[in-house]
């Protein structure tokens, strides 16, 4: 995982951070002198309609597992970040259609099990945040933070500041792009998500596919089905893409996610169809992220940090 100390000075104390998946739980220390620790995974829970509160558990058991490898370190504040429709200010748990839960109080919640100060927020958006301040958006301040896996979404920066919307915003995988056929319209997410591509190269070759590194592989051995998807899912993606220029006026748009490990056989064509798609416009820098896997992790640290600043009146 990147180590982010080297652009992070002191902080007041300790922190710890856990970022909620579908999959797995993950849990770092960050010290106060900016050393971000080994990453621990535990398995999500699924307990039906006590979930949230199974999930919670799991942190807290996680957060001594922590404590227990890094005897020399005391967390005075915690980050949590979690999936689905996030009221970040309220510290509540909106939606989340994947794990199960509606208007669930997390922060609360989590302070009660932890003993210590929560900042708590949508793993995506902090994702965004840790990308924006200690990755590839860092100088910018015009900024679309773009992670295309499973599914697509993202946080979008003006002026220097995250739009959030209440936790509504940044659900890029939802907006309309062309229908490839030419019948109308789909949602970017069913084209030009990873699992999309893994799907719809199935669905038009007939040969079964374990995901989108796989489609890639076969486009770059010649595999005309596969050229397709690919290309159909990056012309989804640049119209998106440009439509977010053309409203925001991006600096920068940071590419991440699982796809984005494809590198240039994402990035250049990409640049090159938004630019398609451009006249007038600010035309940005189209980059990858640089933070990997673990951005929503490092961006709950750094909430956790924020907090502290807060409170010491450093911030």
């Amino acid at each position: 995982m990147p180590q982010p100390g080297n652009l992070l000075g002191p902080a007041p104390g300790d922190v710890m951070a856990f970022d909620v998946g579908g999959t797995d739980i993950k849990g770092t220390m960050l010290s106060a002198s900016g050393d971000l620790l080994d990453v621990v995974r535990v398995p999500t829970p699924r307990d039906g309609a006590r979930t949230a509160e199974a999930v919670l558990d799991r942190v807290r058991e996680l957060s001594r597992e922590l404590s227990e490898r890094s005897p020399g370190l005391q967390a005075k504040a915690a980050g949590l970040v979690v999936p689905g429709i996030v009221n970040a200010r309220a510290g509540v748990g909106v939606f989340s259609a994947n794990l199960g839960w509606t208007n669930f109080p997390f922060r609360a919640e989590c302070e009660k099990r932890l003993g210590l100060p929560v900042a708590f927020g949508h793993d995506v958006t902090s994702a965004g945040i840790a990308e924006f301040e200690l990755g590839a958006g860092h100088g910018f301040d015009d900024v679309v933070v773009i992670i295309i896996g499973t599914g697509i979404a993202g946080t979008v920066f003006a002026g220097g500041l995250p739009v959030t919307a209440g936790g509504y915003a940044g659900e890029f995988g939802h907006s309309l792009v062309p229908d490839p056929s030419g019948t109308g319209t789909e949602i970017l997410e069913s084209v030009g998500s990873a699992a999309a591509i893994a799907r719809r190269y199935t669905r038009i070759s007939g040969n079964a596919v374990d995901g989108a590194s796989e489609v890639l592989t076969r486009m770059q051995a010649g595999d005309i089905a596969a050229r397709q998807v690919w290309d159909e899912a990056i012309d989804a993606l640049a119209f998106t893409v440009s439509q977010c220029i053309t409203v925001l006026g991006t600096e920068a748009v940071i590419v991440g996610g699982g796809l984005s490990e494809a590198g240039d056989e994402l990035l250049v064509p990409l640049r090159r169809r938004v630019g398609e798609h451009l006249t007038f416009h600010r035309r940005p820098e189209i980059l990858q992220a640089r933070l990997g896997q673990d951005a929503g992790l490092i961006g709950a640290a750094l909430g956790a940090r924020s907090l502290l600043a807060a409170e010491s009146g450093q911030a």
